[in-house]
């Protein structure tokens, strides 16, 4: 979903990926295919499903559905993976996404990190008058702070709207946001749009009214930050602020300085 022909970044979020709802009957145990990172930290919010990751710093991990996995790729890593349904649920279903959140140049030169929340774990309240829940799965909401570390002024919400409701938010001017629908419509400050929209706003500022007219609860992803003022080069799975640094972050994967998995450290 990002980039697409629109736009290349909305503040520090330079990637999207959404695993649309399907039901998964096979275990896959195996990973689904180690590669490295720089530049990044990569983000996996799991609607329905089990995400489990491992890394060659030596993290592991495994979430529920609800829960978020944060890596911090910094001066490079190897990361891999299984997504399967729920063991700890009867639903056979997955879903969910994959954001990559560009890191500022002095954050790049860090050491990787990693950071496994569970459902229960992750910001949420209670919207006025029975209309739904926010989540806050990266920064800040009222109250609410995620865990998850803040290297410029981003936000990711979920929002679920009860049928027949609304729900306004204000955002402050220069801040680059879009929502992405997932699978019901909803209208946006008047405007309808549809199932498996990306939408981006302006930079005015101001309110963005989310009404549900369904007969059902609708969701929402709403994420942006302040602009990314820095240089973007992005090539595969490294995003850096120059040509020179891309060829660097090859250069040091393919020398081994990456290290590798070590499956022993999966449980």
């Amino acid at each position: 979903m990002l980039p697409n022909r629109y736009t290349h970044k909305v503040g520090p979020f330079v990637f999207l990926d959404y695993v649309a709802p399907a039901v998964k009957e096979i275990i896959n145990k195996d990973g689904m295919g180690a590669h490295p990172h720089r530049g990044i930290a990569t983000l996996t919010y799991i609607l329905q499903g089990e995400e489990e990751h491992f890394d060659s710093a030596g993290n592991y991990a495994k979430i529920h559905s609800g829960g978020v996995q944060w890596m911090k790729a910094g001066t490079g890593i190897v990361h891999d993976g299984n997504l399967n349904y729920d063991s700890e649920t009867d639903s056979k279903m997955v879903q969910g996404f994959q954001f990559w959140i560009n890191l500022p140049a002095k954050n790049k030169a860090e050491k990787p990190a990693h950071l496994a929340i569970q459902a229960n774990e992750v910001p949420k309240k209670a919207l006025p008058d029975e209309s739904g829940w926010i989540k806050v799965i990266v920064g800040k909401y009222e109250d609410l702070s995620s865990k998850i570390p803040n290297y410029s002024d981003q936000f990711l919400y979920h929002i679920q709207l009860e049928a027949g409701k609304q729900f306004s938010i204000s955002l402050t001017d220069e801040m680059e946001v879009a929502t992405f629908l997932t699978t019901q419509n909803a209208i946006l400050n008047d405007t309808e749009f549809g199932a498996g929209e990306f939408i981006e706003f302006d930079r005015k500022g101001g309110e963005i009214e989310i009404k549900n007219t369904a007969q059902i609860a609708i969701d929402i992803l709403l994420f942006g930050g302040e602009e990314y003022i820095e240089p973007v080069v992005a090539e595969g799975p490294f995003v850096m602020n120059n040509q020179e640094e891309i060829v660097q972050a090859y250069q040091d994967f393919y020398a081994g300085k990456y290290d590798k998995i070590n499956l022993l450290n999966k449980k």
